[in-house]
């Protein structure tokens, strides 16, 4: 192997990182699902791309996000269901509940907005994997919500070799 050319990662540690910080909003997911909630004033934005495999939900909520949509788990959220490889959520569309079904795997972005977490992920929509976003220019952008503090942006980008 010449000196500038790249190990090949064969172990698939992308995709290993990916799940674990995945396992982070599986257990996210299942404090608030507890009989007490989210502790103190937490709550979360997460937003997953409509398409991707596993994605279910009332075709005319899907239907006007066609790629991405984000929804927030904060004081209006019954029967959450965490699992192994997705939950299920009861919110209200224009005073209706309607349930959605979401994979982990779907997950573009989750923010909890009272820590200033976010993780950010890459997303499949079929075998092919897509890559992380980049971190964002200056504090803020592309975040959702508001914060007072500094948000703690988890990138992938920095893990991966230059």
């Amino acid at each position: 192997m010449a000196k500038d050319d790249q190990p090949s990662d064969l172990m698939g540690y992308e995709a290993m990182q990916q799940d674990a910080l995945r396992g982070v909003v599986r257990a996210a997911l299942k404090r608030a699902a507890s009989p007490q909630g989210p502790p103190g004033d937490h709550h979360f934005y997460i937003s997953f791309l409509t398409a991707a495999p596993g994605v279910s939900g009332p075709e005319d909520i899907l239907g006007r996000y066609p790629e991405e949509m984000t929804i927030v788990l904060q004081n209006q959220y019954w029967d959450l269901a965490p699992g192994e490889t997705g939950f299920s959520v009861t919110l209200q569309f224009n005073g209706q509940p309607r349930s959605l079904n979401i994979p982990y795997a779907a997950i573009s972005r989750f923010y909890d907005p009272v820590a200033h977490y976010r993780l950010q992920f890459s997303v499949a929509t079929d075998d092919t994997p897509v890559a992380v976003s980049p971190k964002p220019e200056k504090p803020g952008d592309n975040l959702i919500g508001d914060g007072d503090g500094e948000p703690k942006i988890v990138s992938l980008d920095q893990f991966r070799k230059k």
